[in-house]
């Protein structure tokens, strides 16, 4: 509710009693300075202010503050500024002003400076200050010559200097304090995963969505998952998700250095579950090179390289749940090597024709590997899952489910 008083300098004093104390539960205000200030001078000169008692300069104050919405200290230092010279203004900010001592063509002469000796660091641009002036005696340099160090790379940062002269600085790596830089090492345990991204290209000028691969060093259990986004708002759910369909127990994620994983977020989820986190060492590519090379024999052999839209990641996560999955771990036989090293200490990796095995088979080939198991879940149950279809029926029912989402993905009849 707004309530307008019409000439509240045309009241008494007791009206402007009655007024503060019949309303103390009701606030009022006045909008903008120029009002309020009119307001005041208008009441204190009808009320000949100066000439009031003490009592009635109280009345007079609370009515004001009453009726603006100011508070009595404010109200108080305005009227004192009224008395003083009869009106009320706003005063300009006291800002200090600091003399400017160096001037812009002190700074194009550093800029010039700079360039002809490939910007040397503060001190040594110090001295050369000091010598162009004392020693070789350039009279436009006087000033300069006396330049602080840490002042000259303010005045490299002015407007006149860049105006002559623009730094260009490498980037700088920024230390990220999430995961810890090494290869890890599983020492023939399952449960250690490598994870990366795949990106579905663009569709009409937007974004498709991401597929999240995800491979056991040990036995390669993969789990595949898709977001629409690698946002954390989108990846933790689906990240959590893809955590609980491995049938073992979790002790490792390693990825690279991308943002997608590295930060608080999923170090925060994989810290409650207790996983050790890992990232990729500079200049060792190999590092993550196992789940990268499935991304190329699995994900993009059987989604391929065509875009597919963010708004079909929901459907996309279904059948790699439910078919692709499933299918992958009990009857997709895959090569393990076996690496042999040379007299001169080379590694050579060799892939047996009779090494060829699925990741369940090479999980339950693992001494004790029941042990490795989640709570609840056993031998009995994972054979019984291995053996409910052959090889080829699971294909083949992993292929019809994915031909139906490719079709309604790209809008093919």
């Amino acid at each position: 509710m707004t309530i307008s008083m019409q000439d509240p300098e045309e009241m008494t004093l007791e009206q402007m009693k009655a007024l503060v104390e019949s309303n103390r539960a009701v606030r009022f205000s006045i909008e903008g300075r120029e009002a309020l200030y009119s307001l005041l001078v208008r009441v204190l000169k009808k009320q000949r202010y100066t000439k009031l008692s003490r009592e009635q300069r109280g009345i007079v104050r609370g009515f004001l503050a009453k009726v603006t919405g100011r508070s009595r200290a404010q109200i108080t230092r305005l009227i004192g500024q009224w008395i003083e010279g009869r009106t009320i203004q706003a005063k300009p900010p006291a800002r200090r002003q600091f003399p400017t001592r160096y001037t812009a063509e002190d700074a194009a002469l550093l800029a010039r400076l700079d360039a002809a000796h490939e910007e040397l660091s503060g001190p040594a641009v110090k001295r050369i200050l000091r010598r162009e002036h004392e020693v070789f005696g350039h009279l436009e340099y006087q000033r300069l010559a006396g330049i602080s160090v840490s002042h000259l790379y303010n005045l490299r940062r002015s407007k006149a200097y860049r105006k002559v002269r623009v730094r260009v600085e490498p980037t700088r790596a920024s230390q990220v304090r999430i995961g810890e830089r090494r290869k890890p090492e599983p020492l023939g345990k399952p449960g250690y995963f490598r994870i990366d991204t795949v990106h579905q290209g663009h569709q009409d000028g937007r974004p498709g969505l991401f597929h999240i691969n995800a491979v056991d060093t040990v036995t390669q259990w993969q789990v595949v998952g898709c977001v629409e986004t690698i946002s954390e708002r989108h990846l933790l759910p689906v990240l959590e998700a893809m955590l609980h369909q491995v049938p073992f127990l979790i002790l490792g994620l390693h990825s690279d250095n991308g943002s997608e994983f590295i930060n608080h977020q999923v170090a925060g989820l994989l810290e409650k579950l207790k996983i050790e986190f890992t990232k990729s060492r500079a200049y060792r590519s190999t590092d993550n090179a196992l789940v990268e090379g499935k991304n190329g024999a699995v994900i993009r052999k059987h989604i391929g390289h065509g875009p597919i839209g963010a708004e079909h990641a929901e459907a996309s996560q279904k059948f790699f749940t439910a078919y692709l999955n499933p299918y992958l771990n009990y009857h997709r036989p895959c090569g393990f090597a076996t690496i042999r090293t040379g007299p001169r200490g080379r590694r050579k990796r060799t892939y047996p024709a009779n090494d060829y095995r699925t990741p369940f088979e090479k999980l339950a080939s693992l001494p004790n590997w029941e042990s490795y198991l989640k709570p609840g879940l056993t031998a009995e149950l994972l054979d019984r899952d291995s053996q409910k279809l052959s090889d080829t029926e699971a294909a083949q029912k992993m292929q019809k489910a994915k031909i139906a989402l490719l079709t309604h993905c790209r809008g093919l009849k």
